[in-house]
């Protein structure tokens, strides 16, 4: 029975934070790929590179980079340690964070591409028939890229299970 809670236990862990990292990924990663996909904005280019970023940056730079943030002392982790009275650094809260950070460029990514392969026709038509810009997103654009949103959010939960290098740095080795 020990022995299968010593497996047991980290694998339950790495599904929780795997999940919740997933979770969030893909509600804001489905929010800034519409961006990126549908707005032409000053700074376009800045913003892409900054979602891309952790994808390509080795795992302990972003884990270093999410030290200092989430550290007490830092932007995150201040505000976290106001709030709840304690850190936010090895924690599996802290984890998640990680597991969320370096699987967005991939949901990202990935939407972004679905979200562009749309036919503007058919989201033209919407509009033109009286649909809002938030109705054609959530009742066309969206549908019809749902194909590239589910690769999107399988590729980001393989890399939250994946995730070693950040997680080590900010999470340690936590129990349960």
């Amino acid at each position: 029975m020990e022995t299968f809670q010593l497996i047991a236990t980290p694998l339950l862990l790495t599904l929780k934070i795997s999940i919740i990292s997933t979770l969030f990924v893909t509600v804001l990663g489905i929010f800034i790929a519409y961006i990126l996909a549908k707005r032409e904005f000053t700074g376009k280019w800045i913003a892409d590179t900054m979602v891309t970023l952790p994808m390509v940056l080795p795992p302990t730079v972003t884990g270093y980079i999410l030290v200092i943030l989430l550290g007490k002392n830092g932007v995150l982790g201040s505000i976290f340690t106001k709030i709840t009275g304690s850190g936010i650094l090895f924690t599996w809260q802290a984890a998640a964070i990680a597991a969320f950070v370096v699987s967005l460029p991939l949901m990202v990514k990935t939407t972004t591409s679905a979200i562009g392969a749309v036919d503007r026709s058919v989201e033209e038509a919407a509009c033109i028939l009286g649909r809002s810009e938030f109705e054609t997103a959530l009742f066309i654009t969206l549908p019809l890229a749902k194909k590239g949103i589910i690769a999107g959010c399988v590729l980001s939960f393989a890399r939250a299970v994946g995730e070693f290098g950040a997680t080590l740095m900010v999470a340690g080795n936590i129990q349960g």
